[in-house]
C-alpha cells in the first residue's frame, strides 16, 4: 500500500514542516500528542483482520512489577512505592511475525514517516531495533487484562490503537511525576497515585488514532479490559541510534523467546 492510502493525508499533511512545528509544539506543552483517525479505514480493517488471524500466534504474559520496572530494591520493604508490586497482563506478536505487505510495514519503513516522527520527537534520526522481533509489535487485551501504572524506560513511545473494547482499556496517565534524569524518584507521589489519592488524565482513542507519548517522566497505565472485544494496539518502536537491540532477558519477558 501507498503512504496516501494508509495515512489520512489531507488531514495530516506529515510531509510539511509547519505540520511537524505544529505537533512537536503540542507534544512538547502537554507531554502527549493524539491524532484521531490518522489511519484510514482500508488501513485499519487489513491490519485488524491480519490481527485476528495470527491472534493464535501472540505469546501471553502475566507479569508482577514495580511502577519502576525494576528489580525489588532491598533497601525499601515490600510495601514501598518503590517495591510495591503491580499487575500487568497482555498478548503480543512480534515485528516478525506481521506479513511483508502489511500496511504497518509499509508505514513503520516509510521515510517520510520516520521522518515526520523524528522533528515532533526532536530526534536527528530514527532507526529500526537491531533485533527481529521489537520493531513492530501488536498487543491484545482481552477482558481483565490491564497495564498496571508504571514508567517507561524510553523517552518516547509510538502507538497505533486498532480496535477499541466495548469498556475499560482506558489511557490514564500524570505527567512529571518523577525526573529520571535527576534521581528523583517521587516515592510520596507515586504512593498517593497507587493508593488512589490522585486524580490522572485520560487519553480517549478510537481506531486508527496515532498517539506519541513521552512516558519516561510520566506515570501510566491501561484500565482493565471490558467485554468480549479485544482491545489492539501497535506500538512501533524505534531508536535514536542504530544498532541497538533489546535485552535477551527483556525479549524472554516480554514474548517468550528470542
Amino acid at each position: 500500500m501507498s503512504l496516501t492510502s494508509i495515512i489520512q493525508m489531507n488531514e495530516y499533511p506529515i510531509t510539511e514542516c509547519a505540520f511537524h512545528q505544529h505537533c512537536k509544539s503540542v507534544l512538547d506543552e502537554r507531554g502527549a500528542l493524539v491524532l484521531p483517525n490518522f489511519l484510514s479505514a482500508d488501513a485499519i480493517n487489513k491490519v485488524v483482520q491480519e490481527g485476528l488471524e495470527k491472534k493464535s500466534l501472540a505469546y501471553f504474559s502475566k507479569d508482577d512489577h514495580n511502577v519502576y520496572l525494576k528489580a525489588t530494591d532491598p533497601d525499601f520493604p515490600l510495601v514501598h512505592p518503590r517495591n510495591q508490586s503491580i499487575q500487568s497482563s497482555k498478548g503480543c506478536i512480534t515485528d516478525d511475525q506481521i506479513s511483508l505487505d502489511s500496511p504497518l510495514r509499509a508505514l513503520y519503513d516509510s521515510e517520510e514517516f520516520r521522518t515526520f516522527l523524528a522533528a515532533v520527537l526532536g530526534e536527528q534520526q530514527l532507526y529500526n531495533y537491531a533485533d527481529p522481533l521489537s520493531s513492530i509489535n501488536l498487543h491484545y487485551a482481552s477482558e481483565g487484562q490491564e497495564l498496571g501504572w508504571h514508567f517507561d524506560e524510553s523517552s518516547f513511545a509510538i502507538t497505533l490503537l486498532l480496535q477499541s473494547p466495548e469498556q475499560g482499556g482506558v489511557f490514564e496517565y500524570i505527567e512529571n511525576m518523577r525526573d529520571a534524569d535527576k534521581g528523583e524518584m517521587n516515592y510520596n507521589g507515586v504512593a498517593d497515585v497507587l493508593a488512589g489519592k490522585r486524580e490522572s488524565k485520560t487519553l480517549t482513542a478510537g481506531p486508527g488514532t496515532l498517539m506519541m507519548f513521552r512516558g519516561r517522566n510520566a506515570m501510566h497505565r491501561v484500565t482493565p479490559v471490558v467485554g468480549g472485544v479485544t482491545r489492539m494496539l501497535v506500538v512501533l518502536a524505534y531508536n535514536s541510534k542504530p544498532d541497538v537491540s533489546l535485552s535477551e532477558s527483556a525479549r524472554m519477558t516480554f514474548y517468550g523467546r528470542l
